[in-house]
């Protein structure tokens, strides 16, 4: 059977449905992966000589704030004016037909939020909010047109960062517990859109579900170290996949 007939047919008998998202979701929204093709940093080291992980490092946010905002405005300028694209459209519009939908991302751009989506949670923080790195004063940006370089707290005038999780620091507490919770109730269906799955917090929901016997969906155009274990691994782009899937489900209606 057609594989998009078989997920459509699932998420109609689903009650709870959790999708794990990276950067391969907003690919379609015309915005870079982070390495790769078309990838934003295919050069192994910056202006400055650092591996681009060192620049957009915690440490080097606290030491030289200047270099991590260089490369954190150039991935906002890359950013700006994205729109969802029908990969977060037919997520968002699931809630409709799912009880329960729950998208954990990885993604820093908003953009789930944007299509609808309600029950979201943002593992790596979203670039568009902003606090200080000494005081508690927080708002939310648009975009960074505008700002310093760094940009400076307007209230103590320490340097201000994005809400986001820079290398070597760790994931919110708040983010995986809400994770962990969501799973103490079982889910019906598991997707992994648009990620190469390279981090244990992105793996272990899918080995979860396939221990609690759960089906799991697999989006993405390449091969990655869960492809072997999903019920469904579907080779395709998210956008394409998932308007296949909707396309699908609307005939089943």
């Amino acid at each position: 059977m057609n594989p998009y007939v078989t997920i459509a047919r699932l998420l109609l008998q689903s009650e709870r449905v959790l999708f794990i998202t990276g950067a391969g979701v907003s690919a379609d929204s015309g915005l870079p992966t982070y390495r790769g093709l078309g990838g934003l940093y295919e050069e192994e080291i910056t202006d400055e000589g650092f591996p681009i992980e060192e620049a957009l490092s915690g440490e080097m946010m606290t030491q030289r704030p200047d270099i991590t905002w260089k490369y954190l405005l150039q991935i906002e300028r890359n950013c700006r004016g994205a729109a969802p694209n029908l990969a977060h459209q037919v997520i968002a519009e699931l809630e409709r037909v799912v009880p329960e939908v729950l998208v954990f991302t990885q993604n820093v751009d908003g953009l789930h939020v944007a299509a609808g989506s309600h029950r979201v949670i943002e593992v790596h923080g979203n670039l568009h909010y902003l606090q200080c790195t000494h005081c508690r004063f927080q708002t939310r940006v648009e975009s960074y047109v505008g700002l310093g370089d760094p940009p400076l707290c307007p209230k103590c005038f320490s340097p201000i960062r994005p809400s986001v999780v820079l290398f070597g620091e760790a994931l919110p507490h708040s983010a995986v517990s809400a994770l962990e919770d969501a799973f103490a109730t079982d889910f019906d269906l598991v997707f992994s859109i648009g990620t190469s799955s390279l981090f244990p917090y992105i793996v272990e929901p899918v080995l979860w579900a396939r221990a609690a016997g759960t089906p799991t969906v697999e989006i993405n155009p390449d091969d990655t170290r869960i492809s072997s274990i999903v019920d469904f691994p579907i080779r395709a782009g998210a956008a394409e996949a998932m308007g296949r899937i909707w396309h699908a489900l609307l005939a089943e209606q």
